[in-house]
């Protein structure tokens, strides 16, 4: 995580799976009163972690 300071605010750059990103405009809305935006951009495909890939299959089992 890199965090920019520009132009009165702050720039934070990251790299999170998607999956975590679900109702992130949300929380980050709410924690700020609405003031903070954010951009998302993929960068590149990666194997899940071995827990994630079993709570998945055992999902799908079911």
């Amino acid at each position: 995580m890199d965090e920019i300071a520009g132009g009165g605010g702050k720039i934070i750059k990251a790299e999170v799976p998607l999956s975590e990103m679900f109702g992130y405009s949300t929380s980050l809305r709410s924690a700020t009163q609405g003031r903070a935006t954010y951009t998302m951009e993929f960068k590149h495909y990666a194997e899940a972690p071995k827990n994630v890939t079993e709570a998945i299959v055992s999902s799908k089992g079911k």
